[in-house]
């Protein structure tokens, strides 16, 4: 059974950080992709980052590239979004989520973690 742990979240003030961890665990996640997505009070769940577990390829919303960077850690089977030069429209929960890429075909992820607060200040 696949689960999906996100720690990290917080409250800090505009222009300050945070690096949330999805810890994976059971199963094997060679072929997934490995995404961070948020939400905000009202609003529809958008697309933030993901990364392939093998390759290391990542892609990112526009709103947040060249501010938050995300990574994962083979040995500790754990997905990270470091989150730099927040901003107060960047407060959501933030959700991590993984998808077998052999099997996706859009849409919604198979496997997701039950989500962390960020909250960021003016």
């Amino acid at each position: 059974q696949v689960q999906l742990v996100e720690s990290g979240g917080g409250s800090v003030q505009t222009g300050g950080s945070l690096r949330l961890s999805c810890a994976a665990s059971g199963r094997s996640f060679d072929s997934f992709l490995m995404g961070w997505f948020r939400q905000a009070s009202g609003e529809e769940r958008e697309f933030v980052a993901v990364i392939g577990w093998n390759s290391g390829s990542a892609g990112y919303d526009e709103s947040v590239k060249g501010r938050f960077t995300i990574s994962r850690d083979y040995a500790k089977n754990t997905v990270y979004l470091q989150m730099d030069r927040l901003k107060p429209w960047d407060t959501a929960v933030y959700y991590c989520a993984a998808q077998d890429a052999r099997t996706y075909s859009g849409g919604e992820y198979d496997y997701w973690g039950q989500g962390t607060q960020v909250t960021v200040s003016s």
